[in-house]
């Protein structure tokens, strides 16, 4: 095995090298690609002091996003170098002006993200230009432009070589998710917030947020005060004022924060606070299906969330649901019979009326695929099916009518670190759908990172880069996604090093999830 892996590294490693020297003249080197480039040959230098202007705009930034949006983009640029160059005399990009068209700032699902990018090489002053309809396409353009800058060492400024640029973009898919779990393992708020910057490097848009589990339950819920007894510690906990922070945080980027309870299974630190939920002392998992206190609490739980997560959808699980307990606990099994259930329909009477509650709150659900496939004709028409199991359920979801996200565990769970980027890059959402209508109910997609074996010590380097070969098969246009990834690899890799040098924990290309350098070489090789 340890042969067979050092072979397939030793592989991987040659591949890239060989790959660079393919692209190295192209300088087309941005992440995802986006949906139509062209370029000169001219070098340009950025200004020490640039700016940004509005000229033009609509979009008023009361709230600042665009201003603190344009000061992360300079400071990235710089990569903590000290620019200390002399501003050459001509061929100097003085300022950035953007021109937003709509007034609204409100991040909401379906939100128009494309922009249009242009850097000339003609003019003085030379000024660069974004023009986009709402503010988050806005901050895609400056992910962008911040991609096309270098550090020079010899001339000490930023730079920008192959101008002049024109860039039209707009992403894929509406939909382009990453799941974090903070139930099997907690992540401090300094290292979610670090998850949701790096995001927007690669343009994903839904922090996927598996708050609570089986194992953990850290967040605070004031309507019912004593579930976060079921966390780790005291200090492995979420406040309100912790949830509220880290949406804004997100919106302000672009990013939606979707929340996650799984009922009624993966829900035993539930009755750490509550035993009544449990269907006993001895068998506490799933929730007590028979007692109306169960959906009491999944209701302030909401009804609280509604106050938080402002995004159209919450996710209420579903997956891998044992009944045995309902069967094996007296007064359920006494309630299953007066009503004339078996465990399989108390399960679609648990998960159904679970809906109706979220949807009392203005919210869309989301539920794992177990639902579908075991009562599809029966759930909410809103509801959107999350496919992990098998690649075939999501042609099933849409001939059905329903809106269908993708995560086939065999290629998007992060998780599972014989995945490699390869398989993330090449997983095709739209796989065996054929029909326009049906296309359309695909919303997008999802790589999952599930908790089990990943702390604040190690989760970078287990997303990071192979979510972002997920991220470009979400984002760009599929006539541009390469049919084989090798054609990318030069491109990958120089984003993972622009990542490390971000100071963000990427992970080489070569071999597997979370894999460590080979051997001594260049950032781009490994």
């Amino acid at each position: 095995m340890a042969q067979a892996l050092s072979l397939s590294l030793l592989l991987s490693i040659l591949a890239i090298g060989s790959c660079v020297a393919i692209e190295v003249t192209d300088h087309i080197d941005l992440w995802p690609m986006p949906t139509s480039v062209s370029h000169g040959t001219q070098r340009l230098y950025v200004s020490k002091g640039i700016t940004m202007t509005m000229v033009g705009s609509t979009y008023s930034d009361e709230k600042e996003i665009l201003k603190d949006a344009f000061q992360r983009t300079v400071d990235l640029i710089k990569l903590n170098h000290v620019v200390d160059g002399a501003n050459p005399s001509s061929f100097v990009l003085t300022s950035v002006n953007v021109v937003v068209h709509s007034s609204e700032d409100e991040l909401k699902f379906g939100v128009d993200e494309s922009y249009n990018l242009s850097i000339p090489t003609a003019g003085n002053p030379l000024h660069a230009q974004i023009e986009a309809r709402t503010v988050f396409g806005a901050l895609h353009a400056l992910q962008t432009f911040s991609q096309l800058c270098y550090f020079d060492f010899t001339s000490r400024l930023i730079e920008i070589i192959s101008a002049p640029w024109t860039i039209s973009d707009t992403p894929r898919f509406p939909y382009r998710g990453l799941l974090i779990d903070t139930s099997r393992h907690y992540l401090p708020v300094t290292v979610i917030k670090k998850v949701i910057n790096t995001m927007t490097y690669s343009k994903l848009n839904v922090l996927h947020w598996h708050i609570v589990d089986a194992q953990s339950f850290p967040i605070e819920i004031p309507s019912y005060p004593k579930l976060w007894n079921g966390s780790y510690s005291f200090s492995e906990r979420y406040t309100t004022s912790d949830a509220i922070d880290i949406v804004r945080y997100a919106e302000n980027r672009g990013v939606n924060v979707m929340a996650e309870i799984d009922v009624p299974g993966h829900a035993l630190s539930w009755g750490v606070g509550y035993p009544s939920l449990w269907p006993s002392d001895t068998c506490k998992e799933p929730l007590d299906v028979s007692n109306n206190f169960s959906f009491g609490v999944i209701d302030g739980i909401l009804s609280d969330f509604s106050k938080v997560f402002k995004f159209k959808f919450v996710h209420l699980g579903g997956d891998e649901v044992n009944t045995s307990c309902w069967t094996a606990t007296p007064h359920i099994k006494k309630w299953l019979d007066d009503n004339h259930m078996n465990v399989t329909d108390a399960y679609r009477y648990f998960v159904l009326r679970s809906q109706k509650i979220a949807i009392s709150h203005g919210y869309d659900v989301i539920n794992w695929e177990e639902t579908f496939n075991n009562f599809g004709d029966k759930l909410d028409r809103r509801t959107v099916v999350h496919n992990w199991l098998d690649e075939d359920v999501a042609p099933k979801v849409v001939a059905a009518g329903l809106r269908c996200i993708v995560s086939n565990q065999d290629k998007w769970y992060l998780d599972h670190l014989d995945a490699t980027w390869e398989g993330f890059y090449t997983n095709e959402p739209l796989k065996d759908i054929d029909n326009p209508d049906q296309q359309r109910l695909v919303i997008g997609g999802e790589v999952c990172m599930w908790g089990e074996q990943i702390d604040a010590s190690d989760i970078e380097q287990t997303i990071w880069p192979r979510a972002a070969a997920a991220a470009e098969r979400l984002w760009t246009p599929i006539e541009k996604i390469a049919l084989d990834p090798r054609l990318v690899t030069p491109r990958l890799a120089r984003f993972r090093c622009l990542l490390n040098q971000r100071g963000v924990a990427a992970a080489p290309l070569a071999g597997y999830g979370r894999t460590a350098p080979y051997e001594p070489g260049p950032c781009v090789r490994q």
